[in-house]
This record gives C-alpha cells, sequence and structure tokens, in this order.
C-alpha cells in the first residue's frame, strides 16, 4: 500500500451530518436494505417506524383509527391522535435524537424510545412529506432524501388533528424492490391484534380484533387440529394465548410494547419455561420439556416502560425489568404463565386431559426414534468429515447470539453442474451451498422416523441445524435453487412437502425462498440483459434493437459461474414460500402430495393446457441468433 495512502492527520477526520450517516450506514437504523422478498427488510421497517408513531399515540388514548395505503412505491399513513406540535414538525423528522419519547410521562412503553424512526425514513426515501394537524391549524414539510425541499408557513385546516407521512422509498438504495402483499397484511394484523379498539384501515380493507391474541391464534391455527380450544390470559403489562396442535416443531409469536419480536427474547424464553414448570408442577410429573413444548401454538406480548433491544429494528427483546424498580422480565413473565396456566388446568380438566395425551403422544414418538436418531447422528457428523455434500460458508456463529440475525443463506441444489457453477460464483463468506443426490423423497404421510432413516433428510436438517428447533438455525435464508423445468419443479414440491410436514416453523418464520433465476439473456456487443420473463425480454429487444442475440436458459447448469454471480448477488431475485392462511396445510399437502386422487387428476388436466401454451409461446420466440 502507498505510504501517503496510509497518512493520518486531521483532514482525515470528517463529521458526518445526521442524514449523510443513515444514508452511508442504513444497517445501523433499520437493519439490513434488501428487496422486499423477506419480512425483516428495510422497505417494511419504513413502514413500521411510521406506522409506530400512530400506535404510540393510540396507547397514549389518542385516536382509535389510522389511514394505511400502499402502492408499488408510495406509502401514506395518517393517523387522528394529537399531531405534531406544529413548531417542531421540521425538527422531528430531520434532528437526530428529537422527540417526545425521551420524556417517559408522555410515552410511558413505547415502542420507539431513541429519537431515530421518521428521521432514517426521511433519509432513505425519495420523497417525504410530513403534516400536523393541531387545533384548526397545520404545518407541513417535504424533502428529498432528508433533504429539506418544501417548507411553508402554518396554515389554517379544518382537518381532524392527526399526523399524515407519505413517502417513497429511494431505489437506488433499495434495489428492484417490491412490497409483497401478505407480508404487509401480516404486519396490520399484529397491530390490530395488539392494540383492542384501534382500527386500521388498509388499502380498503378494515384490520380490527376484539379479543387480541386469542383472534391471533384463531387466524394462525387450523381450527381442526388443535388439541383443545385457545387458552387466554391477560394480566397487568402481559397477555399470553397458547394451544397444541398436531404439527411438529414449536411455533411462537412474541410482541414487546406492539414490536413483533421474531427472534424472541427474554420473555419468550421466560413464557416457555413458565408453561413447562405449570405443567409438571400440575401432573406432578418431571415431564421433558422438549414433550411438553412439541406441537405448541403460543403468542406472548409484554409492555415494557424502558426496553432495551438488542438492534434497532427490535427484533429480540434484551435482559430487563419491566419497569425500572420493578421485576426482570424474565421472573415476572414465567411466574405470570406458570401460576396462570396451572390454575387453569386444574379448573378445566377436559383440557388437562387433553394436554397430557398430547405430551404423551410427543415423549413416545421421541422414544421409538431415540436409537435411529443416534445412529443418525452418528453417520451425519461422518458424512460432513467425508464428503463435500455441504459447502459451507466462512462466518463462524457465535453461539450465544440466534443466527437468524445474519445475513446468510444456503442453496440447495440438485446435480453437479448446478452446484458447481452455484459454489464457484457465490460469496464464501455468506452464502453455502447444499448438493442433493436426485429427488428427494415425498415424505407426506409419514412420521419424522424417516427424517433420520433418509440420508438426504438427515444430512440437510443437520447442515441446517434444526433438529431441535428454529434456535439453531445456521442459515437466515434456505434457499430452493432447482432448474425452471418439470423435473426442477418436482423436486422443489419434494423438498417444500419435507419442510411443511416436519419443519412448518421454518416456513412460518419466512425463512424458506425459491431462487428465481433468468429464462433468458438477450445481448449485442455492447451490453447484456437477463430477463425473467418473456415481457422482460420483450422490453430488452425493444431497448437494444438491431436483431441482439436471445439465449434462453432451460437449466442452472447452462449457466455459467460468471453469469451466476450476476443472479445470487446483490440483485439476488428471491420468492418467498407462504402458507395461505385461507387453506388447512395438512389438506393442502394431501391434495398435492398424497394418493392420487380423481380432484387432482381434474386440476392437473384443467391446468396443463394453459401451462403447454405458455411453454411453447416461450419456446418459439426463444430463438438463438449465433
Amino acid at each position: 500500500m502507498a505510504k501517503d495512502s496510509m497518512e493520518y492527520n486531521e483532514s482525515s477526520i470528517r463529521s458526518l451530518d445526521w442524514r449523510e450517516h443513515i444514508r452511508l450506514r442504513p444497517g445501523m437504523y433499520i437493519g439490513k436494505l434488501g428487496d422486499g422478498s423477506a419480512k425483516d427488510d428495510g422497505i417494511y421497517v419504513l413502514v413500521k417506524e411510521v406506522i409506530d408513531n400512530c400506535i404510540d399515540e393510540h396507547m397514549m388514548g389518542y385516536g382509535k383509527t389510522i389511514d394505511v395505503k400502499i402502492t408499488d412505491q408510495r406509502v401514506v399513513v395518517r393517523d387522528y391522535g394529537r399531531g405534531i406540535p406544529l413548531g417542531k414538525v421540521v425538527d422531528v423528522v430531520s434532528k437526530i435524537n428529537t422527540g417526545a419519547k425521551y420524556d417517559s410521562g408522555a410515552f410511558q412503553k413505547s415502542v420507539g424510545l431513541n429519537g431515530v424512526g421518521t428521521k432514517a425514513v426521511n433519509a432513505l426515501s425519495n420523497y417525504f412529506k410530513v403534516q400536523a394537524f393541531r387545533d384548526g391549524h397545520t404545518k407541513l414539510a417535504e424533502f428529498k432524501k432528508g433533504v429539506l425541499t418544501h417548507d411553508p408557513k402554518q396554515a389554517k385546516s379544518s382537518e381532524r388533528n392527526g399526523t399524515l407521512v407519505e413517502f417513497e422509498p429511494d431505489n437506488s438504495m433499495f434495489k428492484n424492490y417490491h412490497f409483497i402483499p401478505e407480508y404487509l397484511d401480516d404486519l396490520m394484523w399484529n397491530y390490530a391484534y395488539l392494540n383492542a379498539g384501534l382500527t386500521i384501515n388498509y388499502n380498503g380493507r378494515k384490520f380490527f380484533s376484539k379479543d387480541g391474541l386469542l383472534d391471533l391464534l384463531k387466524n394462525k391455527s387450523d381450527a381442526e387440529d388443535i388439541r383443545y380450544p385457545i387458552i387466554h390470559f391477560k394480566g397487568d403489562d402481559i397477555e399470553v394465548a397458547l394451544t397444541h396442535g398436531s404439527q411438529y416443531g414449536e411455533e411462537y409469536y412474541s410482541f414487546v410494547n406492539g414490536q413483533n419480536t421474531t427472534q424472541g427474547g427474554t420473555h419468550l424464553a421466560a413464557f416457555r419455561e413458565g408453561v413447562v414448570k405449570a405443567v409438571r408442577d400440575f401432573y406432578k410429573k418431571e415431564f421433558d420439556a422438549s414433550d411438553i413444548r412439541a406441537s405448541i401454538v403460543a403468542a406472548v406480548a409484554v409492555r415494557v416502560q424502558e426496553p432495551v433491544f438488542e438492534s434497532q429494528t427490535k427484533t429480540k427483546l434484551g435482559s430487563i425489568n419491566m419497569a425500572p424498580d420493578g421485576p426482570s422480565v424474565r421472573s415476572y413473565v414465567g411466574d405470570f404463565v406458570a401460576k396462570e396456566l396451572e390454575i387453569y388446568l386444574h379448573k378445566n380438566p377436559s383440557v388437562a386431559d387433553a394436554l397430557q395425551k398430547r405430551i404423551l403422544q410427543s415423549e413416545r414418538e421421541r422414544k421409538e426414534i431415540a436409537g435411529i436418531k443416534k445412529l443418525a447422528n452418528e453417520r451425519a457428523k461422518k458424512a460432513n468429515l467425508h464428503n463435500r455434500k455441504l459447502r459451507d460458508c466462512r462466518v463462524h456463529f457465535d453461539e450465544s447470539k440466534d443466527a437468524r440475525s445474519k445475513e446468510t443463506m444456503i442453496f440447495i441444489t440438485e446435480g453437479d453442474s448446478a452446484s458447481g457453477s452455484i459454489t464457484k460464483s457465490r460469496d464464501v463468506e455468506t452464502q453455502a451451498v447444499f448438493s442433493l443426490r436426485g429427488k428427494p423423497l415425498n415424505c407426506f404421510g409419514l412420521t419424522k422416523k424417516v427424517v433420520y432413516e433418509n440420508e438426504e433428510f438427515n444430512l440437510l436438517q443437520h447442515a441446517l441445524n434444526i433438529e431441535d428447533g428454529l434456535d439453531g438455525l445456521r442459515y437466515n435464508k434456505v434457499i430452493i435453487a432447482t432448474d425452471a423445468d418439470v423435473d426442477g419443479m418436482h423436486i422443489r414440491l419434494l423438498l417444500m412437502t419435507f419442510f411443511l410436514q416436519f419443519f412448518p416453523d421454518l416456513v412460518k418464520a419466512s425463512h424458506v425462498y425459491i431462487l428465481e433465476t433468468p429464462l433468458f439473456r438477450v445481448r449485442n456487443k455492447k451490453e447484456t440483459i437477463y430477463c425473467y420473463s418473456p415481457e422482460e425480454k420483450e422490453a430488452a429487444i425493444r431497448k437494444l434493437g438491431n436483431k441482439p442475440e436471445i439465449t434462453r436458459f432451460k437449466g442452472l447448469g447452462e449457466i455459467s459461474p460468471e453469469e451466476f454471480g450476476t443472479f445470487i448477488g446483490e440483485n439476488i431475485r428471491l420468492q418467498p414460500v407462504m402458507i395461505d392462511k385461507e387453506k388447512h396445510l395438512v389438506k393442502t399437502l394431501e391434495f398435492y402430495m398424497g394418493k392420487n386422487t380423481p380432484d387432482r387428476q381434474d386440476f392437473i388436466i384443467e391446468n396443463l393446457r394453459i401451462e403447454l401454451d405458455t411453454v411453447e409461446e416461450t419456446e418459439e420466440e426463444a430463438v438463438v441468433e449465433e
């Protein structure tokens, strides 16, 4: 390195203003940027930061309605609270560490406490507008990437008190971003569940909940699968709901001050401990904790005076007290759950009987596979030493932290050519590759014993480290990367069946994705454009003109490692695997992956012609000009 480039003097020191710092280090304020394919991508954090302020007003007793409109590019949020004090409208969205939430008397149990939220939204938006309405007057301000562009004087207004915020995410920061409707629906429902009496009007639909977390579990659970009626408790600053189903794994929804803590924290750990203690005390038996919690579906929400989260995105609660001079969250939640659940079981013997049967069933299943599980674990360790099925990434996880907070991903692919191309072009720091051997087994209707008996499944679950739940998950994104042909689609379905059958919480927690790869390459001597649909291909042809060369990719193996680097890098396109809430999971799996039925035959016949017409049209257009 040249000596001059290493000089360290006064000129090396520079001060960034708030806007520059946010734009230079967005991860400090909103986590990752992303394109909207993941639930925790930055564009959703921007939406949350704005709505959180409206929720805080509602919690303080001001405003029972929030209007939200979200289109492809623009977000508009209007609340009917007190409205930002007119003389501070510009300051609260453009001066760091400025806000009312430092005063615990004004916002006792607020979501946002550090005065950053809307400043980050402002700095990371191509267009940002804030307008406050208070007592017959209004004040608005407009910004571009955090820079004030319009600052008119206060004016009279007949509008109801409250605040309007409108913004467009900066597409130079959030490249190729898109909002996924299901993620936004979940966000609005969570706000409704956690704020009784609040109405959210979102894109013409009404989101309202009367019974809070009870409604949440009713919406998240299959009524035909739950073993007993949902148990629902409320206390001072705490609300819980739980039941047991028939699925494998544990499924939790946890919240702090209205924030969905997707990575849990002390409150969720305390809830899980409280359930185990209540069951052991009630039945007077030391059941294994894993048997007690197997197939549980639960939600817990707490209100904490000064919450401490492990990051600005507030996805995991730290070890704190309920209030500065109050009990710890861990002891408060654990004691409440243990006490209330034991009392409930005494009062409801039929529920107690159903719960015991579920626990005993889990115990039998665990003991049945104990022997084969031990052998399978030994085989997995040996396989990891002697073969290259898993090309791991270099990130070494801190065992004290949740790996899901890291931007790591694993590609599950089939065939040496495809896995070879991805392996050569991946980011070895954060991207791993798992190579399948042939088509996976159709595991629908089989017990978890098959996961240990089948070598591919056994090695896959060990690669992901999900044998005992999601706490040890080694990769934030599990990406199915198969060819876009019939065989590839079949492998994709078989893998999704495996995850939904034995690890549904992996899918429900939004960790499973499908890799989208381009169907066409359109190029001339000056430019190359990769197209993911016939429509994109036509646009590329129009742009390049003069009869460009058009190549249709029929499989991942046809894509060179150099090109693959483009598709799995910064501009990676991922399609999240989501479960349709309106459809019964078991019945859906049975229809597509169970024994052949006349209904499925009819479905295939009806859709086959549509698919064939599309393929024929695509093939005709995909002419390679050498």
